[in-house]
């Protein structure tokens, strides 16, 4: 039997690692740590750490990836996430299991606050 590979961190591409460690450690809670000018990351309490690489190319399509995050109250963390930089992507979806609001940090990468236990 051997171990398995347990997840250390998510990685995104960006362009300014700083500033997204920033948006990122104000959403979610943590310091963000600038490692040199082409990585940096956050540590968010009781979450995994969230790590921002340099990339030439910009943003150009969907995330295949994205992170969903539990909330309370999904227009109360919508607009907070707005004063920090991030927009929301169309309205707020509603269906039987609640709702949840699609949006974008300061560089386009889509994530989802999701009605829930916080």
């Amino acid at each position: 039997m051997h171990d398995h590979p347990r997840q250390s961190q998510l990685v995104v591409d960006c362009a300014e690692p700083a500033v997204l460690a920033a948006f990122w450690g104000a959403l979610l809670g943590g310091l963000p740590v600038d490692r040199d000018p082409a990585w940096s990351s956050v540590d968010p309490p009781g979450g995994l750490r969230l790590a921002f690489q340099k990339v030439p190319e910009p943003k150009s399509l969907k995330n295949r990836l994205h992170l969903d995050l539990a909330v309370p109250d999904v227009d109360t963390a919508a607009a907070d996430a707005e004063r920090l930089g991030g927009t929301r992507a169309g309205a707020l979806q509603k269906d039987d299991q609640g709702a949840f609001q699609v949006m974008r940090d300061p560089e386009g990468n889509e994530f989802c606050f999701v009605e829930g236990p916080a």
